[in-house]
């Protein structure tokens, strides 16, 4: 009787156990692009979990690195549920990994299906946030410089400002009144320490190849995935713009390869210089600054201007490379839950009330209303020139660019340049090796 007794206890507390097991909640994985909003995502992990008891682990890469990190991860155990691609580019690497959102409750969220990426009839990635990038600048100084006795230009407001031979000419007679504006350059520091040079060798280099591929005619990333060469023909108007940030900076440009993304828009935020090419992105950057100088109102926009003609019509770089896609390798238990994690943040109360104020994010999903629109100064921005008569966004080409090695090769030839050990045209021909040898692969 103790024997029968001892093994039917015995049988009770296993099923008891399994019965436990089941019941736990299943866990997911968000593998993280976005370093500057890693801690805003860590709350919204916590928020979820204590709304529905489903952990949500959130991992974040390291600034350049997602690709390899990703590679990493997704051959663990654990893997990444929830992960990224950056486009069509992206998607030709990780589409094996990609589960089919067409269907699915998230998808039926998205405003515009276009947007999504697919493969065939295949939904593979949605994009969460439409974004926008230019030269931001602060309003409060450059009233000042136009206000200015001593100034040596006729502009008096940044509305004739509209094309680069009158942003030169505003920029080189601000440094010569740097003193008298309270700045220690017009621009803030050029990023060129390793993984933190995207805005130039990605966002920068954009201009110059948008214009090449719009010269074929139809849309530039499809000019651009079906390249298998390019002339870097804007190559000037590109070496235009970076020469004059590098030569009106807070920085020498023999000290930029110590400098990071956070250091210039500290930079900006403190009021040391007047200018600094970012994203919308970068408004949590500049209002997080302890000391922020800077008033919501003095944070504007303007585009950025290369020398092209006719550019006095360009507005910012307005697209995404952010896609989320679920991974097609895990459980189908994962799969839902992550979903599900996904609609949450932009469906419900909470969720959306972190995508507005929190991530900041101009979010591309009819979930959202007009009152629930991001209030950040550079969002609101990123909609006012939208909505201009007569301006055309410039298109996110770089969905085209054949690799991250691709823009790697650039930013080290940038780098070089700065240095002094290579001339233009080595970074010229560093552009068009490159893409040729990386498309090749």
């Amino acid at each position: 009787m103790k024997k029968l007794f001892s093994l039917l206890l015995a049988l009770m507390l296993a099923s008891s156990m399994l019965g436990a097991l089941a019941e736990a909640p299943v866990e997911i994985y968000f593998l993280n692009f976005k370093p500057e909003i890693a801690t805003v995502y860590e709350e919204i992990a916590k928020a979820y979990e204590a709304a529905t008891g489903v952990k949500v682990n959130v991992m974040t890469a390291a600034s350049g690195t997602y690709e390899q990190t990703l590679r990493s991860e997704v051959a663990k155990a654990d893997a990444p549920t929830i992960f990224q691609i950056n486009g069509p580019v992206g998607l030709t690497s990780w589409k094996d990994y990609c589960l089919d959102l067409s269907g699915t409750a998230f998808y039926e969220m998205l405003s515009d299906k276009s947007l999504a990426v697919k493969d065939g009839d295949k939904v593979c990635g949605i994009p969460y946030v439409v974004e926008g990038y230019g030269i931001i600048y602060n309003n409060a100084i450059m009233n000042k410089y136009f206000a200015s006795a001593n100034k040596a230009t006729a502009f008096t407001s940044m509305d004739e400002v509209n094309n680069f031979a009158a942003l030169k000419l505003v920029v080189e007679d601000m440094t010569a009144l740097k003193d008298e504006l309270g700045i220690q350059g017009v621009f803030a520091s050029t990023s060129m320490a390793a993984g933190e040079q995207w805005r130039w060798q990605t966002h920068l280099l954009n201009l110059p190849l948008f214009y090449e591929f719009s010269d074929m005619g139809g849309d530039t990333v499809l000019s651009g995935l079906a390249a298998n060469e390019i002339g870097f023909t804007y190559g000037e108007n590109y070496k235009n713009i970076f020469d004059l940030y590098t030569n009106n900076s807070v920085t020498a440009k023999g000290l930029l390869s110590n400098k990071t993304v956070n250091d210039s828009m500290a930079e900006f935020a403190l009021g040391q210089c007047a200018m600094v090419q970012n994203g919308n992105w970068g408004a949590s950057q500049i209002l997080g600054v302890a000391g922020n100088t800077v008033a919501n109102e003095d944070i504007k926009f303007m585009p950025i201007y290369t020398g092209v003609e006719g550019e006095e019509t360009q507005g910012l770089c307005i697209g995404t490379e952010n896609y989320l896609c679920i991974n097609s390798q895990v459980s189908p238990e994962k799969q839902q839950a992550s979903i599900d994690f996904l609609v949450w943040l932009y469906s419900s109360e909470e969720g959306k009330a972190y995508v507005k104020n929190d991530l900041m994010f101009l979010a591309p999903f009819n979930t959202f209303e007009d009152d629930e629109k991001p209030e950040d100064p550079l969002s609101k921005e990123v909609l006012r020139w939208m909505e201009k008569e007569g301006v055309n966004s410039v298109q996110w080409t770089f969905a085209a660019f054949p690799s991250e090695e691709f823009k790697n090769y650039v930013g080290d030839a940038l780098l070089e340049y700065l240095q002094g050990s290579m001339d233009w045209e080595g970074v010229h021909q560093v552009v068009v090796d490159s893409w040729k040898s990386e498309r090749a692969l």
